[in-house]
Parts: structure tokens; sequence; C-alpha cells
């Protein structure tokens, strides 16, 4: 088959490895539905007949309109002309790549297979420099040529709102009405009050392919919090793109509309997407984990406590996303909203500054090891993304960092978390991460940013211009905030 997109260890179940094995899958089916990924983690795609499907497969793949490349997620066109597509060159296709490997049903679409793709450039073949898919694949690629799997998870924390898309209009998204009141994290009780959708969130999740470690309600109302199966870096950010789809599909039939906008209270918790990363060999050992001669008394060149439990490689991958991490954050937090939920920092538990700890959830990045887990789960937690982000380049972001890191042999920019106080924030021993998407933007420009380096200059300006965009329309934007302060008294 050409283009083989993922190892196999990523492949779904019963995922075709050959022509006659796609024949025999789609024997009964007239149709297919594929899709793809644009940088604001939006899903685009569309039904294709199973003949024409079937053709796509079997060659480079079929045309898509690279306009999904040259606007935002409300479908504006990009008035600052981005390369991928503009008007000089009229929009033009891009190719887009059956991956077979992401073959699932749907369930709640009368089990029409489905299938991501990824996208290329139409002349050169090669992967299109800001599909997300693409993005991650090459960050991955480097790692396997160290020998080296790159393993993630994920987990969303978002709000339930007893609406439909209809209502949300009518009202103009004001005075909407959640699922449920009060603040009731892990509670038992209220999953009870819409136990149908709560459960087919967990069911069907299973159902399509998204493997769940845990779901349960988290504090405030009508918040869910669903953590996605570890596995493989690709496959995760597949599952986690595909979990935000399936969520508000089954939503949709039960009429309720889940939002993992970072921030849509301002005197509330946010949504985080929190992002668990480590890397094995070839062996599938931990590159993380002490070898078992060391577990009981620790690594013997570690500086820190908080980093006994913690090898040398896994020190330098840690050292590498904390040097990163103030240049990376539109890549972690993509949205004007998402920049809210970090203005509350630690008191809301969404850290903003460049923090690590072991077992510390008020870190930016969380250290677990032995002795809290096997060392096996040996890995880092980074805190700082909410639900909004894009997992691909959230995951392509940091998994370039820690390479860097160990490539580099970074040191670790300071003491942990706890060793530091509140006025080390204030007189500059801790850095603060940006705190708006503006100056993270900017940061994430500059010519000399680890970003660029990291991710290369051809995506960091596409994706910089399409983040410059948002900016533009919120600062342009005038809002019930500001009518209600200065109509009466300016």
């Amino acid at each position: 088959m050409p283009h083989p997109e993922v190892s196999v260890a990523s492949a779904t179940q019963d995922a075709p490895r050959t022509k006659s094995d796609l024949e025999a899958l789609l024997q009964n089916d007239t149709k297919v539905k594929v899709a793809g990924i644009d940088v604001d983690g939006v899903l685009r795609g569309k039904y294709m007949s199973k003949e024409k499907f079937l053709s796509a497969a079997t060659s480079d793949g079929f045309n898509f309109c690279s306009v999904i490349f040259g606007w935002d997620m409300h479908d504006t066109v990009y008035p600052k002309e981005l390369l991928i597509s503009n008007r000089a060159n009229g929009y033009r296709d891009i190719l887009a790549s059956i991956d077979l490997a992401t073959y699932r049903r749907i369930p709640w679409e009368n089990n029409v297979p489905f299938f991501l793709v990824s996208f290329r450039d139409p002349d050169t073949k090669e992967p299109l420099f800001a599909d997300p898919r693409g993005v991650l694949r090459n960050v991955v690629t480097k790692a396997q040529s160290n020998g080296w799997r790159c393993l993630a998870g994920c987990e969303y924390e978002y709000f339930q709102f007893k609406e439909t898309p209809e209502s949300l209009a009518k009202k103009n998204f004001n005075d909407l009405q959640p699922l449920t009141s009060g603040m009731h994290g892990y509670s038992l009780l209220r999953t009870q009050l819409n136990q149908e959708y709560f459960n087919d969130l967990f069911d069907v999740s299973l159902d399509f392919q998204v493997p769940l470690e845990g779901h349960h309600t988290e504090t405030g109302p009508g918040v869910y919090e669903t953590a996605l199966a570890y596995t493989d870096a690709l496959r995760m950010a597949d599952n986690a793109i595909l979990f935000k789809f399936l969520a508000k599909s089954v939503g949709l039939k039960r009429g309720v509309v889940p939002s993992f906008m970072a921030k849509p209270w301002g005197n509330l918790p946010g949504c985080s997407g929190h992002v668990h990363v480590s890397l094995r060999d070839e062996n599938g050992k931990s590159l993380f984990a002490l070898p078992e001669d060391q577990l009981k008394t620790g690594r013997a060149g570690a500086k820190y406590e908080d980093t006994k439990y913690l090898s040398q490689e896994g020190e330098w991958f840690l050292a590498g996303v904390l040097a990163g991490l103030p240049d990376i954050m539109p890549l972690l937090v993509p949205t004007i909203n998402g920049y809210k939920r970090l203005v509350g920092g630690e008191a809301y538990w969404a850290p903003n500054a460049v923090t690590y700890g072991y077992d510390s959830r008020a870190a930016s990045v969380r250290i677990i090891a032995p002795p809290s887990v096997p060392p096996a789960a040996t890995r880092l937690e980074v805190r700082v993304p909410g639900a909004d982000m894009n997992p691909y380049f959230a995951l392509s972001a940091l998994f370039a960092l820690g390479l860097r890191g160990i490539e580099k042999r970074l040191a670790l920019p300071g003491p942990p978390l706890s060793q530091l106080t509140l006025e080390d924030k204030r007189n500059g021993k801790v850095q603060m991460l940006p705190q708006s998407l503006e100056t993270a933007t900017e940061r994430m420009l500059r010519p000399d940013s680890i970003a660029r380096e990291v991710l290369g200059d051809a995506f960091i300006d596409h994706f910089g211009g399409t983040r410059q965009h948002e900016v533009r329309l919120w600062n342009e934007a005038v809002t019930n905030w500001e009518i209600e302060r200065y109509l009466e008294l300016a």
C-alpha cells in the first residue's frame, strides 16, 4: 500500500494491511467517511463513495481543498496571506493521503467506516508542513531514529450545557444552563442525573476505538473529566481529537453541548488538557525509569530530591521541556481564552510559570515516578495546556523539546517548586510564562525562538500567522465587559 503512515503498534483493531484486506472490510458498505485536521484541531471531512475511496486508498490519495489551511475555525479567510492556501494560488487543492491504520466505524452513524487522512504537497508528495498529523509524525520519526518510542496520554476537563446549537445561537451564548449545578468533583450522585449521557461517553468511546482509563465528574457545574488510555503519541493525538468529536456527537443526540473551551466562567476553574509523556527504548523499557538496582536509594547524581527517581535521560528531557516552554506556549495554549485560565495560576490549578516538582499538581511539569508509581509508569505530566489545545501540536512541541534536552544534555534551570516561594515569582527567580496569546505568539516568532529550532521556520511562520489573526480579531472586538464598564460613566 502507498505511503504507510504509522507503525503497526499505532494501528486500530482490524485495520487493513493490504488492498484485499480493505476490499473485504468494505464489502457490505456503500460509502466511507474521511477527515483531516486543521491547525485549530477541527476535523474537516466528507463522505466518499466506496469506489472513489478504494481508488484513493490504493494510490497517492485524493484532492482536498487547501482552504482549510487558509481560514480560521469559523471559515474566515486569513487577511494575511499564508503560503499553503491563498488568493495567489487560487486556494488550490492539496493531496489527502488516507491512513488505513486509523480504520474504525462510527457507532452513532450506522457504523459507517471512517479513516483519518494526512495532507501532502500535491507537487512533491511530501507531508504538508502545517498538517498536524505530519508535524507530529516528523517528531516521532526523529525519536525512532534514536531507537525510542514516544508514548503519551491526554486528559480532558470539559463543561456540559443543557443546550443545543440552536439555543446557543438564540441566546447569543448568554445565560447558558449547566447540565448540573454546584461543585461536585468525583461525585457518584451527580452522574445519575444524566446517567445515559454520562455512560454513553464511556461506552461509545470504546466502540469507536478510543480507549479510556478514567471518566468522572470534576469540580464545577456540569464538569466532567475523561482520561484517555496511554498509547503511542500519534495514536494518542488521533484519539484525543476523536474523543472531542464523539463527545459532541453523543451530546447532540442527548440535548447536551459539551464545551472544551478553556475558561467559560471567570470565577471558576478552567478546563485543562493535561498531557503525559514518556519514551521507551527498543526493548519496551521506560527511558525515564531507573535501573532496578537504584530503586531503593535513587539516582546518585540527582541534584534534587524531586528528580531522584527519574533517570538521567528523563532529567535531560525535563530540562529540555522547561527550557523551551515559554517559546512554545501558542502550541499548548492556542486561543485568546486559554490564557484567562492561566491568570489565576495555582489558585485555579493552572500553573503559569516555568516550574516542576515531584507529584506536584501546582507545578507546570509534574514528575510521576517511584515510589508513588511502578518504574514502568515513570513519566512527566505537563499541566499547562487547556482542553482547547490541538493535541498534535502540543505533543509535537513537548517531545521535540524533550529530545533537544537529551541531545544537548541540558541542566535543570533551578530548584523544584517545593523549594520556591511566592516571593521568588515576584523577584524574577522563577520565569513566568507569557500571559496572553499576543505576547506568546510574539515570543514564538522571534528569530532565535527555540520553537523555530525544533519545529522549523515554515511551520512556525504559518502557525504564528494564524495566531496573529486570532489576536487581531480579539483586539477589534468590543466585549460586554467594556460596554458595562464604560458606556455610561466614561
